[in-house]
């Protein structure tokens, strides 16, 4: 790396021009996006009515991009086959040049896929094949004998215990054969800085590195491969016709920045999530400033960001089959972040949330980007009351705790990766800047399987790890329980040696240099930890605890089948019994896993998120003493026919009772310190439970939303509709636009499994079992 960086075209005069009217020196001197924001955003206490509707040119590019993918579905999408993925050595694309405002595609075409196989080449050749490609004879000799993937270095490390684990299913979705994602570049710094400046503070903070270790040669060299980054970001921009070595002058060129930025990153970058970050507070700063100015009109300043979306829109990464049961209805998880609460006790709501809104109505409701706004009770009514409008209207807007956050050390410019999951990307003294993505495993079938001393629950033939069975015919819970702590042992000692593993070969054979460019090179880290059969595992223990618990063995002891008589509470119902048995759960696991350590001193944080790998889950585990799961046919073959959903992320079973207030109240009960990774609440509510009319409706919406996160909660996808008026829709693959676990998706891109499980879920239609909404929501 060369030690001084050539900013002759970036001057000084360059940059008095980009930041002149703005406010504060310290984001001048180095680089924060943070402070940058705190000087300068501007809240708006106002309504919508500032709004400008689409334009007709707006309209056009909208076409060309919902025809073109109309097209792909019914043939195939193309997909490059003779050229690995790169941020500037594939050409620029464009979806209708002459007509586009802001510049920048993944590749050289529309929804063409690029071929990615730096996480594992087999993965890269299936997605390939079957979609009808053959895979190229050269690139497949380079990555089996030439270099290194990800995956190739994960099963050379790879202990008996995690073979053993994935094998039957306990842990699955591990990012071991493509890239692990979560991980949020704060794009807005090419924006406001440009590339020259963020090179030369990548040069000083190599030049700092000087005692020389096994860690200071490793960030050493990242830097390296962000400063290398930074130069692929310029090329871009180049093939554009965009400089963005130097920063951006105006609100149109802000967003333009940004787009380069989150195109580099899609182009190379196949994580299990994409997120884009805190953008629209930032953006709004140029806004302001250009309105003011009189650069441009709200409708120009509108169309910029509808174009904007519109590209982000057309994100697509090639998948196989294999992942699509996991993260089904192609999500690209493109989440961004708005409102919230500063430090000093201002909200954080602008006009630029408004206009990333309202794009819902400008270019049509659509699952990306993952929309997501940061509540509090301290946001402005109008716009509590605008998003809870138009959640009622386009159910694809989802909502996360500012006050819950904040309490576990989550600042004023925290986003949301992936689905539910915090970060505070630029805060020095947070715990949290970056996250290590990884899965989760399913902890009712480690309890299921401690009870049959380590065999699986559904292959009897196959021992998982070695535990003493539970011997007893009616299952005593004490019993149950320190069987159940010892199968969790071994649950998350494998757990933690599976994404060390992952994490360590990742950094070593598929860096993401380029987000990581955004990002200030010292940092701290989470590593995330899902679990998966939350409500099941909660249900079973209460039932054995409450209810009569019989085991159905075979002739060899084995427990096959339970019986339970009896009542017993389940979760989500409101329960003090059952809500304990939640808590328990939560800090028995995170309290095991943070006595590990971790991959570059992570931090454990654990979510109870699913995206819709429960209904794959589900389809891996044999009955439990709460529902019904997979069993053996004579033949050995899986019988499915009696097959029980699992409930997605944090959701109550659809056995629990109760109303929907009942489920929020459960929900808020849990300590968001023992699963900071995010408490995913996928909820559907009718209309008609809500009140009369729109106005009550919404307004009833504004009132449970703030009891419930002041009260405790992180998070909630809110569904506003009747199960009746989208069955049919959902069943026949027409297009309807949910909130699903944590992200959005259409559900004709659904499998029929996964579109049974969303119909099976509770639609409420009743707030409460007293239907007392102030009470319950604390008013």
């Amino acid at each position: 790396m060369s030690t001084t960086v050539k900013t002759a075209n970036v001057t000084e005069d360059v940059f008095a021009q980009a930041w002149e009217g703005f406010k504060g020196n310290d984001w001048q001197e180095k680089a924060s996006v943070s402070r940058f924001v705190q000087a300068n955003y501007t809240p708006y206490d106002g309504d919508e009515s500032f709004l400008a509707p689409v334009t007709e040119r707006s309209l056009k590019i909208k076409k060309i991009v919902e025809e073109t993918k109309a097209h792909y579905e019914a043939t195939r999408f193309p997909m490059d086959t003779d050229r690995a993925a790169s941020i500037a050595d594939i050409p620029a694309g464009y979806i209708s040049k002459e007509d586009e405002l802001i510049f920048g595609l993944q590749n050289d075409e529309l929804f063409k896929l690029s071929f990615m196989p730096k996480g594992g080449i087999r993965m890269a050749e299936t997605t390939l094949t079957e979609n009808g490609y053959t895979p190229n004879e050269t690139l497949h000799e380079i990555y089996t004998k030439h270099v290194t993937t990800v995956n190739d270095g994960i099963f050379r490390a790879y202990t008996s215990n995690i073979r053993r684990a994935r094998h039957a299913h306990t842990v699955t979705g591990l990012p071991d054969a493509y890239s692990r994602g979560r991980i949020i570049g704060v794009y807005a710094r090419l924006a406001l800085y440009g590339a020259d400046y963020l090179m030369e503070e990548k040069v000083a903070d190599w030049n700092a590195v000087t005692e020389i270790n096994e860690e200071t040669i490793r960030l050493r060299e990242e830097i390296n491969l962000q400063y290398q980054a930074l130069q692929q970001v310029v090329r871009l921009g180049d093939l554009y016709g965009v400089d963005v070595r130097k920063p951006a002058m105006n609100t149109k060129e802000a967003i333009q920045w940004v787009n380069i930025a989150f195109m580099a990153v899609c182009r190379v970058i196949n994580g299990a999530a994409t997120s884009l970050g805190r953008v629209p507070i930032v953006l709004d700063i140029y806004a302001e400033r250009d309105l003011a100015r009189g650069t441009f009109t709200e409708s120009e300043i509108q169309e910029f960001v509808d174009d904007f979306v519109m590209k982000l829109r057309t994100v697509k990464f090639a998948r196989t089959k294999a992942y699509d049961a996991l993260y089904s209805g192609d999500p690209t998880f493109i989440t961004t972040s708005m409102a919230g609460m500063g430090n000093d006790g201002r909200h954080r709501v602008t006009k630029m949330d408004y206009r990333f809104l309202n794009t819902l109505d400008n270019i049509g409701n659509s699952p990306e980007p993952n929309l997501t706004v940061l509540w509090t009770d301290q946001l402005p009514y109008a716009f509590r009351r605008y998003c809870m409008a138009m959640s009622h209207k386009h159910s694809s807007i989802q909502y996360e705790g500012v006050t819950t956050m904040a309490k576990d050390g989550y600042g004023e410019m925290s986003c949301i990766s992936c689905c539910v999951s915090p970060l505070d990307p630029e805060n020095e003294d947070a715990r949290h800047n970056i996250q290590y993505f990884g899965a989760r495993v399913n902890v009712l079938k480690a309890l299921l399987t401690g009870i049959n001393g380590g065999y699986d629950d559904v292959h009897k033939d196959y021992k998982v790890f070695d535990i003493e069975p539970v011997t007893d015919e009616i299952l005593d819970f004490d019993t149950v329980k320190a069987n159940f702590e010892k199968s969790l042992d071994w649950l998350t000692d494998t757990y933690v040696d599976a994404l060390n593993i992952i994490h360590y070969m990742t950094d070593k054979y598929n860096y993401e240099a380029v987000q990581m460019a955004f990002l200030p090179t010292k940092h701290r880290a989470n590593m995330g930890f899902g679990i998966c059969g939350f409500a099941n595992t909660v249900d079973t223990l209460s039932a054995i605890k409450y209810a009569t618990v019989k085991t159905i063995r075979d002739e060899n002891g084995y427990v096959y089948d339970y019986e339970t008589t009896g009542d017993y509470p389940r979760w989500g119902e409101d329960d003090p019994r059952s809500n304990e048995l939640a808590e328990w759960l939560i800090e028995a696991y995170t309290t095991r896993l943070r006595s590990h350590k971790l991959y570059k001193d992570a931090e454990a944080t654990v979510s109870l998120l699913t995206i819709t790998s429960n209904v794959a889950y589900s389809k891996q585990t044999g009955h439990s003493p709460v529902h019904r799961g997979v069993f053996l046919n004579e033949d050995g073959t899986t019988n499915l026919s009696q097959l029980e959903f699992f409930s997605p992320g944090a959701n109550p079973s659809n056995k629990a009772s109760g109303g929907w207030l009942q489920n929020l109240n459960s929900l808020a009960s849990l300590d968001f310190a023992y699963a900071a990774d995010g408490i995913s609440l996928t909820t559907q509510v009718s209309p008609k439970a809500l009140g009369k009319t729109f106005d009550e409706q919404v307004k009833n919406l504004v009132t449970i939303l703030d009891g419930y996160f002041e009260g405790g909660g992180q998070h909630v996808n809110l569904n506003v509709m009747d199960l009746k008026d989208v069955y049919d829709k959902i069943m026949n693959g027409e297009d309807v636009i949910v909130r699903i676990s944590g992200y959005c998706v259409n559900t004709k891109y659904l499998t029929k499994e996964q579109k049974t499980e969303l119909t099976q879920r509770v639609f409420h239609e009743v707030l409460s079992l007293d239907d007392s909404v102030d009470e319950l929501v604390g008013n």
